[in-house]
């Protein structure tokens, strides 16, 4: 049997600038690194607000996991994920669909 090693490996450290290492001029790598990161925190900010949605809802029914996952139709570790507000596990898509089943839809405002 073939062991795969699935442990993340980071070249570039944590925080520094990729752009820059991939040799990017100085001015140039600095901008795209703002605004990746920029990107990076907007995503986030958005997916805090959907789980939070989600595990506001869960709480005000007085659900037990295993309730809120037959309702949702995940998995009751999924679930888990959900309440301990473990935004690196979701996607924005799933986070919206999951909030659709429970008819909490999402409207999406750009400008």
């Amino acid at each position: 049997m073939n062991n795969i090693d699935t442990t993340i490996q980071h070249i570039t450290p944590a925080g520094g600038n990729l752009f820059a290492e991939l040799g990017f001029a100085p001015e140039e790598a600095q901008r795209y690194h703002a605004e990746s990161q920029k990107q990076i925190d907007t995503t986030l900010m958005l997916k805090e607000q959907l789980i939070a949605e989600l595990g506001s809802w869960i709480e005000s029914k007085q659900l037990k996991q295993a309730e809120a996952a037959a309702i949702l139709h995940i998995s009751r570790p999924r679930v888990s994920d959900v309440v301990n507000k473990k935004t690196n596990k979701f996607t924005i898509d799933t986070l919206i669909s999951l909030l659709g089943r429970v008819d909490k839809p999402v409207t999406i405002h750009i400008g």
